[in-house]
């Protein structure tokens, strides 16, 4: 039966706490603001988070086998180039992978997910990868710029070894006009919160639940969680006692803690459930959109072989606070920012050689001696050991998934950067390889030869004049 095989998530580092930016703005009306959003750094978005969630989905699974990957996001980077297909090059998927983009609404998370199993349930597919991540850019002192926050879900999916089954899922459709943006638009148009909460989710939510329970024949008190999207908190409690919920059925929403993630809320949630569920459990989702997905799982006794997993335990307990609103103004371009006369000259690399070198450049495969067994990137047609010399006798070798340690490091303020100073040097991969990169996820300061450190798919150059993001990967310390 066609299931979920592995999960993985993504929270960024940095929280921004609610009440400094009421102090910075008074969110008149508002009254105190609890809680933290999870805010992605500048060289993060949809696609990287995506990518970072689909990385420690990924951890013990052969990628060679994954044959699908559908990506949802409401946030994504070009509206004319397929956004999955970044996330399937940095993920280094075999070319003849099926790739495809699911947009336009919040409950695209859903959809993607059910697409995929359809799509394995009739041998289209045999492995899908489904991402969702949304990093949403919100007018400044509106009520979506301080419950947005960012963040990622991925999930495998395939018929074997499944640690939940799929069992059945029910959909509905209307054309609630609550959030909106017309093409060539960043910022979104939001109608009365009001409406949209009495209206959309109070209604659609119980509406998509019953009708699941109904085809299904089934009782609400046989779910050990039940996952629905909500953006207001007082609302989401209330849909609870709604449909008729305890307390401990009710999934914790991560809204004080991460915030409204958009496309990828349910599918977080989902995680987080994951990750404390145990062989019989039966889950609900249930996403919110223009209509809701509504969809349940049993778990599996291959629940208690999965580990090592970052999920949502592990992000949450790594942040550090973004003390200020004015740096996250600059990281989401929504304040000009002086970079320096060196920013004004950007360079970024042709998108001939991104598609002749994507497997290098996003997949960061680099080669390894047949003869002697030496790694190296990028490519190279004479082994770097000396004492080998091989010519020609190279095999494709995956560095992103390897750790390394610094080797050396230097911090730039001459160089431009939104989040100064620049810092950069060369790490050396454990089992061998070398190359330079750009740190990102640290405190310069705390930078020291020999400290372990991992690769993180990142953005490393933007110019939306010339509708060009490049990416590459950086490296970040690790956190235990």
């Amino acid at each position: 039966m066609v299931g979920i095989k592995s999960y993985g998530a993504h929270i960024p580092r940095f929280r921004l706490d609610r009440n400094i930016m009421q102090l910075a703005l008074l969110f008149l009306g508002f009254g105190p603001l609890r809680g933290e959003k999870a805010v992605a750094n500048w060289d993060e978005d949809s696609i990287t988070m995506a990518v970072a969630a689909a990385k420690d989905c990924l951890k013990g699974e052969n990628k060679d086998k994954v044959d699908g990957l559908y990506f949802a996001t409401t946030s994504q980077i070009y509206s004319l180039r397929q956004n999955a297909g970044i996330v399937a090059a940095a993920l280094d998927l075999a070319t003849n992978s099926r790739t495809a983009d699911f947009t336009d609404s919040t409950k695209s998370g859903t959809g993607a997910l059910l697409a995929a199993a359809d799509a394995i349930s009739a041998g289209s597919l045999n492995s899908c990868l489904v991402c969702a991540g949304d990093c949403r850019v919100s007018k400044v002192g509106s009520n979506g710029d301080y419950t947005y926050g960012d963040g990622a879900a991925s999930f495998l999916l395939g018929k074997d070894d499944v640690i939940a089954t799929i069992e059945g899922s029910f959909s509905t459709s209307h054309d609630f006009v609550d959030r909106r943006r017309l093409e060539g638009e960043r910022l979104e148009h939001v109608w009365e919160e009001r409406f949209i909460r009495d209206a959309g989710y109070m209604k659609f939510i119980p509406e998509a639940v019953m009708g699941l329970v109904k085809k299904y024949n089934l009782n609400i008190k046989d779910f050990s969680k039940v996952i629905y999207a909500c953006a207001f908190t007082g609302a989401h409690a209330a849909l609870g006692k709604t449909l008729g919920l305890t307390p401990e059925q009710v999934q914790e929403p991560l809204l004080m803690t991460v915030g409204d993630t958009g496309v990828a809320q349910p599918l977080m949630m989902l995680v987080a459930a994951l990750e404390d569920a145990k062989p019989g459990d039966k889950i609900m989702v249930v996403s919110f959109g223009q209509g809701c997905d509504a969809f349940y799982l049993t778990v599996t006794d291959n629940i208690t072989k999965v580990k090592d997993k970052k999920a949502i335990k592990r992000n949450l307990a790594n942040k550090v606070p973004l003390g200020s609103y004015e740096k996250y103004l600059a990281f989401r371009k929504l304040m000009p920012c002086e970079i320096g006369i060196r920013g004004e000259e950007t360079v970024f690399t042709s998108f001939s050689i991104i598609s002749r070198e994507s497997r290098e450049l996003y997949g960061m495969v680099g080669n390894k001696c047949k003869k002697c067994g030496t790694p190296a990137w990028p490519f190279q047609r004479v082994c770097p050991n000396p004492d080998c010399g091989a010519i020609d006798q190279m095999e494709p070798y995956r560095f992103a998934d390897k750790l390394a340690n610094i080797f050396t490091y230097t911090s730039d303020f001459l160089a431009p950067s939104i989040d100064p100073p620049a810092s950069y040097g060369f790490i050396d991969f454990q089992g061998g390889g070398r190359c330079a990169v750009d740190f990102t996820d640290c405190d310069p300061n705390a930078l020291k030869v020999g400290m372990p450190v991992e690769l993180s798919f990142r953005i490393k150059f933007a110019d939306e004049k010339r509708a060009a993001v490049n990416y590459g990967w950086k490296a970040m310390p690790i956190v235990a």
